[in-house]
């Protein structure tokens, strides 16, 4: 099973769009980049996608292969598959950690987003999200929170990993 990424963490963008990755991250980009070698530095993909997602999705080299083999699963010509090439390969910026552990970041995707001087990483399986931190804890830390309260008080959120299907 391939690793995950766990934790959160805040770190400071520079004036020329690198920030550093957290430490736990780069061991998990390494491990997942069939192409990685020690003292070399891992490849991942950045997917910034649409108008609508207002954060950058990380992906390790497995993950975004996982994703592309079901793209090409889909029908050749079918809208579904045309839009998903668009949103997961036209609007994503391969890239690799630097040797000091950075991601330079360009223009266009801290403008899309809103990054200027913190970027806030936060684990999501096989993949880490990049945010503004500010637009991390109106958004996404609200959805969170609007979520639990609907729950009865009574509930373990854990009751629902054993609603899932076998796989």
């Amino acid at each position: 099973m391939a690793r995950r990424f766990r934790g959160e963490s805040q770190h400071k963008v520079d004036a020329k769009g690198r920030v550093s990755i957290p430490a736990s991250f780069r061991r998990v980009l390494e491990a997942s980049d069939p192409n990685w070698k020690s003292g070399e530095t891992p490849e991942l993909v950045i997917v910034y996608g649409d108008h609508r997602r207002n954060y950058l999705e990380c992906y390790t080299i497995e993950a975004i292969e996982e994703v592309d083999d079901k793209i090409d699963a889909l029908p050749r010509g079918s809208m579904e598959r045309k839009m998903l090439q668009r949103l997961f390969h036209g609007q994503s910026f391969p890239t690799a950690v630097d040797e000091t552990g950075r991601l330079v970041l360009p223009a266009k995707l801290r403008q899309k987003i809103g990054l200027e001087k913190e970027a806030f990483f936060i684990a999501a399986g096989d993949t880490f999200q990049i945010w503004k931190p500010e637009t991390y804890e109106q958004d996404e830390l609200s959805k969170t929170e609007e979520w639990l309260e609907d729950l009865p008080d009574d509930i373990d959120p854990l009751i629902f990993l054993d609603q899932q299907k076998e796989r």
